[in-house]
């Protein structure tokens, strides 16, 4: 398709938000991707935040960051996992970026004294978003948040209806998931939520060209001849979308439903995708295995499965690569800070990210029990703060803190301190490092032959690159605010973890290790973000390696 212009597929919900739009769009692009075009996503969402970098992850679910710096929501993870591509600034677009611009744009004379209303302008603004994040891409994948009837949602409802006039009907596809509740009462499924979500959207001016219908279990066929019926829709376009025990078999649930018929027509191409690479990892990901690895996450965002999606996701990828059973085992932080004893059989500790006071005395206990007890360590932005202030307690510094836990800003003992120039910014968004930073990782250290080891076996590693000194040049994703304060290494040091990667120009720190351990490394970036269940991040899987080989 490199020389056709480019085509669209929108993917809209009701019902209910959170019944799988974001997996259904990605398999669909996994699907498309298999078959050899170049597919690219994006979510429009019609939340009023301009980014998701203020957003509660207990209530909203992890915040992804893109390589060039944008706080996202994390159904970009899931883009990136499916899709093994890079997301951008153009990859995720809110209401609120939108209206900010308009009025930005208005209040600078760019309208010239029209009256600036949701159409055309917020409408076409949307248009432009949607073509700027499409090029390059033979077929571009939009999803639309919330659900069909959400008032903050119908301008952008509005924007895909006209872009079909703007590119042509014949290249958008539109996609509508709706879900079918089983009432146990009656004992029956109900159609009547999912007719109503079509009808809203027919109303809307949109006629879906394919209809996904979620429900716990298979359906019997007559409920989607039913649905089809009572909506106006072809029944062939209607298909079922039962629950399975994992995400990424829907590229399968998706090709078994009869959808792939439907992309062949759209695309005009008959060739069948190549899900050879799926089918070996959902083989791994399924398979029973001699040996089990307990992995101990622990974390202050609990309570919801989405605050660390993509750690977890990460873990389960080296876990299934690896050929080992993972259970994983949440620990409230602040749980251990009362209770160290909590964990006790663990082969392997993650400590992921966080902001604020409460649960770090937890996670400084957990990086001290892991130096102390050589459990393998694997220490995430935060998880690299706490390892520092534990080793630099052990080395002598009984008062070791971070000047973002509650210290004094003049405390002689802020092992970590806050970023030149982001003083005063704590609370505000789009303020901290953010997106791609590059890494200079110590010759021989234990970080530097990870990397280099993977990058010689060219698994996902982008960024890592050889230099003449012995030393390796990475590239991760980052999210914070506060560093390692550099005149303590020698007390860190004397507790027994030493820096093994800096920036570029030396002053600030991405990596350490305990050479003294099995397994104790962390950083200060976000390896998680780009770790893929076909490509593993390298660090996860000698994480996962090193916990599997017990003493």
């Amino acid at each position: 398709m490199k020389n056709k212009k480019c085509k669209y597929i929108f993917v809209t919900g009701g019902v209910l938000s959170g019944v799988g739009k974001g997996i259904t769009a990605a398999s669909i692009g996994a699907i498309l991707k298999a078959k050899g075009y170049r597919v690219t996503m994006q979510k429009c969402d019609p939340y009023l935040n301009v980014d998701a970098g203020l957003l509660n992850p207990v209530e909203h679910g992890e915040c992804f960051v893109t390589h060039d710096g944008v706080e996202t929501d994390l159904d970009l993870g899931h883009y990136e996992r499916f899709l093994d591509f890079e997301t951008s600034k153009y990859s995720i677009t809110l209401s609120g970026s939108i209206y900010k611009e308009l009025i930005e744009r208005e209040r600078s004379g760019g309208f010239h004294g029209k009256t600036v209303q949701l159409v055309p302008h917020f409408t076409g603004l949307v248009c432009e978003k949607i073509e700027k994040a499409s090029a390059e891409s033979d077929i571009h994948i939009v999803e639309i948040g919330g659900t069909v009837g959400d008032y903050e949602g119908l301008p952008f409802v509005e924007a895909i209806r006209l872009f079909a006039n703007k590119v042509g009907r014949r290249n958008c596809l539109y996609v509508s998931v709706v879900y079918v509740p089983f009432i146990h009462t009656s004992n029956e499924l109900k159609t009547k939520p999912a007719q109503n979500a079509l009808k809203d959207l027919r109303g809307f001016g949109i006629i879906p060209d394919v209809v996904c219908v979620r429900t716990e279990e298979p359906c019997p066929r007559e409920i989607c001849e039913k649905i089809a019926a009572f909506s106006g829709i072809s029944s062939d376009a209607v298909v079922n979308l039962p629950d399975i025990s994992s995400v990424y078999d829907v590229p399968f649930n998706v090709l078994k439903s009869g959808v792939l018929a439907i992309l062949n027509d759209f695309v005009d191409d008959t060739c069948e995708p190549d899900m050879s690479r799926w089918e070996e990892f959902s083989r791994r990901r399924a398979k029973e295995y001699a040996k089990t690895v307990r992995i101990g996450l622990v974390a202050k965002y609990v309570g919801n499965d989405d605050t660390y999606m993509c750690v977890t996701e990460a873990l389960k990828a080296a876990a299934a690569w690896d050929k080992v059973n993972l259970d994983l085992k949440w620990v409230n932080a602040e749980d251990v800070e009362k209770n160290v004893g909590l964990l006790k059989g663990l082969d392997g500790i993650v400590v992921p990210g966080g902001f604020g006071t409460r649960g770090v005395e937890g996670k400084i206990r957990a990086a001290k029990y892991a130096l102390e007890y050589n459990i393998p360590y694997l220490g995430l932005c935060l998880g690299l703060q706490v390892a520092c202030i534990a080793a630099a307690r052990r080395g002598g510094m009984k008062d070791a803190n971070s000047e973002e836990f509650g210290a004094n800003e003049k405390d002689e003992n802020n092992v970590i301190y806050i970023m030149e120039g982001q003083k005063g910014k704590e609370s505000t968004g789009g303020t901290m490092r953010l997106g791609d930073y590059k890494a200079i990782l110590k010759p021989k250290s234990r970080v530097a032959k990870i990397y280099q080891k993977a990058a010689e076996k060219d698994e996902y590693v982008y960024g890592t690159e050889a230099l003449k000194d012995g030393g390796v040049e990475v590239v991760e994703r980052h999210r914070h605010r506060y560093e390692v304060n550099q005149k303590f290494l020698d007390e860190i040091r004397t507790g027994g973890v030493e820096v093994s990667g800096l920036s570029p120009d030396g002053k600030l720190v991405e990596f350490v290790e305990a050479p003294s351990c099995r397994f104790f490394v962390a950083t200060q970036a976000h390896p998680e973000f780009k770790s893929r269940p076909l490509h593993p991040h390298p660090l996860f899987r000698e994480f996962v390696k090193a916990a599997g080989n017990k003493k």
